[in-house]
């Protein structure tokens, strides 16, 4: 028997530049909340990227060096390879400079919808902020320590260190297939060059 859930729907977001096992721990907590989770992928659109004054990297290539699809695909895979009901979750682009812009992405009416988001730094805590102004249900998890960053991840691959334990299987595949190494490796040496 599955436990009541508060909300009808759940909305986790991020850039998963890749998606870890600490996202995993991210959406299934959020996923706790609502019968259905919307998991939106922030920094979609790579080439509008906008830099953010509370996160100095976040705006890099070499911090964003894989596409909308690639990440649905990696999510979606990790999910289901964790047992999640495909009919429980929906992945879509989420402008996050734009929380007036998201009823066109994902669920926001306050009776029905629930924004979670996890804060280790001052740009998560920006965000909630945001959403709050904009009239949105956050909650906030607070004071849980970082275990696991994409950036440790990212340099990880580029520097040919183990990450296998850091990523779920099917993100582990997905990175091989894409050949993730290599292209790192082209763009760190593009930001080198700056």
């Amino acid at each position: 028997m599955q436990a009541h859930k508060p909300f009808k729907y759940a909305v986790a977001h991020g850039r998963f530049q890749p998606f870890h096992n600490e996202h995993l721990a991210y959406l299934r907590w959020a996923h706790s909340y609502g019968t259905h989770l919307f998991i939106g992928i922030t920094n979609f659109d790579r080439t509008v990227i906008q830099k953010e004054v509370t996160s100095n990297h976040r705006h890099t290539a070499f911090a964003n060096p894989f596409s909308y699809w690639e990440r649905a695909a990696m999510i979606q895979d990790a999910l289901l390879e964790a047992g999640v009901d495909p009919n429980q979750f929906t992945i879509v682009a989420l402008p996050i400079h734009a929380p007036e812009k998201w009823p066109e992405f994902v669920p926001t009416d306050p009776n029905e919808s629930i924004h979670l988001l996890r804060v280790f730094s001052e740009w998560e805590q920006e965000k909630a902020s945001r959403l709050q102004s904009a009239g949105y249900k956050v909650i906030t998890e607070v004071g849980s320590p970082k275990l696991i960053s994409a950036s440790t991840i990212r340099d990880a691959i580029l520097f040919d260190k183990n990450y296998s334990d850091l990523v779920p299987p099917a993100v582990a595949a997905w990175l091989k297939r894409m050949d993730a190494k290599s292209r790192l490796e082209n763009l760190n040496a593009l930001e080198s060059q700056e």
